[in-house]
């Protein structure tokens, strides 16, 4: 027995997805509500737990993270109604058996906002990431479509990662706009830690004239980070959702 979650929160006063002795997270959250009502053991006779689609990091919001948990599924009303006002199960339903919310994604969709006038705002301060410097928007979108194909993004992640292979499938890659917001929308199978967020830095590196569309593009055949421009605050990015078969 496998159920599916899928849920919405808002990373502003999380230390990220992931336990942490010490630190709230999101993970945290939603394991103790769930072992509220269904018990310290999962189906499988191991200590309930879930495993996540994407581990998001400190600041960085959901809009359709997607997690699985070895019990049956229950009402989203019963577990909002034990979780704090930053973090909601949208949907929770049961799921074929063997079901990974991590392993069986095809994809994930992430979105960078970026607020481009002169003034701050109050209500993005937390939402999106403050710009008040002139941009190049044609630039933005020409790094966009750089990304597409299969790339090394070793320049995009910190130097000292976890990871051990680089090389990430964007499958698409496009800036939105939304009045004084820009959005850039990525959908890949995977991705490496930060890279989103450097990604966004160092492409409004080049639309500001700070480098070059050719420099971004020689990025991609996976030179150091010290290479690519800033990593981009957490807090105008999220995870918007998690595509599977079917």
């Amino acid at each position: 027995m496998v159920s599916k979650l899928t849920i919405e929160y808002d990373g502003t006063a999380f230390a990220g997805w992931a336990r942490q002795p010490g630190k709230r997270t999101v993970q945290e959250e939603l394991e103790r509500a769930l072992r509220t009502v269904l018990g310290e053991t999962g189906v499988d006779g191991r200590p309930l737990k879930l495993t996540v689609a994407g581990r998001t990091d400190r600041g960085v919001h959901a809009w359709g993270q997607v997690a699985s948990y070895a019990h049956e599924a229950l009402d989203p009303l019963r577990l909002n109604g034990l979780l704090d006002e930053d973090v909601a199960v949208l949907a929770c339903e049961p799921a074929r058996e063997g079901f990974d919310a991590r392993r069986d994604a095809l994809s994930r969709t992430y979105c960078y906002r970026v607020l481009t006038r002169r003034t701050r705002s109050v209500f993005e301060r937390n939402r999106a990431y403050w710009w008040p410097r002139a941009l190049e928007r044609a630039l933005l979108d020409e790094c966009a479509g750089a990304l597409v194909g299969r790339h090394d993004f070793t320049a995009f992640t910190p130097a000292e990662t976890e990871h051990s292979h680089f090389r990430c499938t964007v499958l698409s890659a496009q800036w939105r706009d939304h009045g004084d917001l820009l959005e850039l929308w990525i959908e890949a199978d995977r991705f490496l830690r930060h890279m989103n967020r450097v990604l966004a830095g160092t492409m409004l590196d080049v639309a500001s004239g700070a480098r070059t569309l050719a420099e971004f593009v020689e990025l991609l055949e996976g030179r150091p980070r010290v290479q690519a421009g800033r990593t981009a605050p957490a807090h105008g990015l999220a995870l918007a959702r998690v595509s599977y078969p079917g």
